[in-house]
């Protein structure tokens, strides 16, 4: 277990490399979880690693104190009755509604028949948009390579996260519209927040760049 007396859920992936930057900055060796990407329990250190999408699952049930996750995961999964302690800075990136360049498809669609069909992983996110500005949309709602629905005829656009934009260049998207900017954010479980207050913010102000965070209830 780390100094903290804390579980802390890591995401893998995109990330992964700016969450063990941060746990380094907070004294914990990480240098196991660097080196070994197939075991996810590193007890000593008290990290346990998972999908993004799983971290509010894990915090919110008590199976870690806290945890990093993006903003997008806690923007889809409101339920969760989590805090949100801090915006960690690292991972940034744009959801953006996206469709093929040319014409666009999806304006048509709207125009011609009164509703666009969108493809996304992030089906709670989009339907708000589009709610939000009185457009009807049709969710279609895609685990894998959300690009190829425009250019298969599976929708007329995309709500996706976009870093760069190379992805969307190469496969002839063009971005039409922004949603959000999205970052890593630190959470915590609502019961341990309170508890092991002291603890939480003393990990927090040394993750942090500045060493401010004001925690938001719930996360949201």
């Amino acid at each position: 277990m780390n100094r903290f007396g804390l579980t802390i859920a890591v995401p893998r992936g995109a990330l992964l490399s700016g969450s063990l930057d941060a746990l380094d900055r907070a004294g914990i060796d990480t240098s196991e979880v660097r080196t070994n990407d197939r075991k996810l329990l590193f007890a000593e250190i008290g990290v346990v690693t998972m999908r993004p999408s799983d971290v509010p699952t894990y915090v919110e049930a008590g199976a870690a104190d806290i945890g990093i996750t993006g903003k997008d995961v806690l923007m889809e999964h409101p339920e969760r009755q989590i805090f949100e302690l801090a915006d960690l800075g690292f991972g940034r990136c744009q959801m953006v509604v996206a469709s093929e360049g040319g014409p666009d498809r999806a304006a048509e669609a709207l125009g011609r028949l009164g509703v666009m069909r969108i493809a996304t992983k992030y089906p709670r996110i989009a339907a708000a948009y589009f709610e939000q500005s009185g457009r009807q949309a049709e969710m279609v709602t895609v685990n894998g390579s959300v690009e190829l629905a425009p250019l298969t005829g599976l929708a007329d656009a995309i709500v996706d996260l976009m870093a760069t934009g190379v992805t969307l260049r190469e496969n002839g998207l063009v971005v039409r519209e922004e949603i959000a900017e999205v970052t890593a954010r630190l959470v915590a479980n609502r019961v341990a927040h309170r508890l092991q207050a002291d603890a939480i913010e003393e990990f927090a102000a040394l993750i942090t760049a500045t060493g401010d965070f004001a925690a938001q209830s719930p996360a949201a």
